[in-house]
Formats: C-alpha cells, structure tokens, sequence
C-alpha cells in the first residue's frame, strides 16, 4: 500500500472513533447489571453469528438475533419486526462476544428511536467471566 492509499479522506472516522461515539451514546451494563435487567423484563439480543454461538455456548433466554438484521427485527415499525418489539420502550440489551459489535449495535437501535438499548461489558466472555448462567458451546470461551 502507498500513503496515498492509506490517507483518510476528509470526514472520516476511526473504527475506534466510531466505537467511542457510539459509546458515549449509550448506557453499558456490566454482565450482573445486564442479568438483572433481563429479570425485570428487558430483552437480550444474542448476535453472534451461529458459528461462534456453537463455539461459546449460549445464554439461556436469550433472543437470537444476527447482526445483519437487527434493526429490522427490533424497529416497532418494520414488517419484519419481532413479537418482542412492542414499541419504543422496550429494553433490549444487546450481547456480542466481547463487548465491541453491541455496542455499535446498541446505537444504531437507540438511532430507531430505542433509547433504552444498551449492551454488555464484554460480551458474551464478560458473562462467563462472571459466572452467569450459559448452556452448550464446544470450545473453551
């Protein structure tokens, strides 16, 4: 690659920028805070993809949800919306593996006007970490 190549063009963002603002958007949980909030009625978004569930194993209850069609399934006004997007309000808690893809995903909900979405710190690796329940997964987390 030249210089040329890798200079940015005007006006765009780090992935790590990106990740920072999205951030600052949103309210994360840490794994205990999230399994409390599951508790009281909020929605978790497992968006893994189906190979790297099979991997780690999974949460119990969690909504399977992947990544690419998210905003679809949570957007109160998407024909392809789930059962559990009851409207604006709801609460979904998005998980990834550790902690970077939900929060990007996280606030692109809040973007639909799901401005209680939020995501765990650390992901699915967090919430083992921490000794929440998990179920499957064929290799070591």
């Amino acid at each position: 690659m030249t210089a040329a190549t890798l200079a940015r063009p005007a006006g765009a963002r780090s992935i790590d920028q990106l990740l920072a603002e999205a951030r600052s958007r949103i309210t994360r949980l840490l794994p205990g805070q999230a399994a409390a909030r599951l508790r009281e009625g909020a929605v978790l978004a497992d968006i893994r993809p189906a190979a790297q569930r099979a991997h780690e194993g999974d949460v119990p209850g969690a909504l399977v949800v992947e990544r690419n069609v998210l905003e679809w399934r949570f957007d109160p006004a998407s024909d392809a919306r789930l059962p559990e997007a009851t409207g604006y309000d709801v609460e979904v808690v998005v998980l990834c593996s550790e902690g970077y893809t939900s929060s990007l995903a996280a606030d692109a909900l809040r973007a639909l006007g799901l401005t209680r979405a939020t995501d765990v710190i650390g992901g699915y690796r967090g919430w083992v970490a921490a000794g929440l329940p998990v179920t499957g997964g064929s290799g070591a987390s």
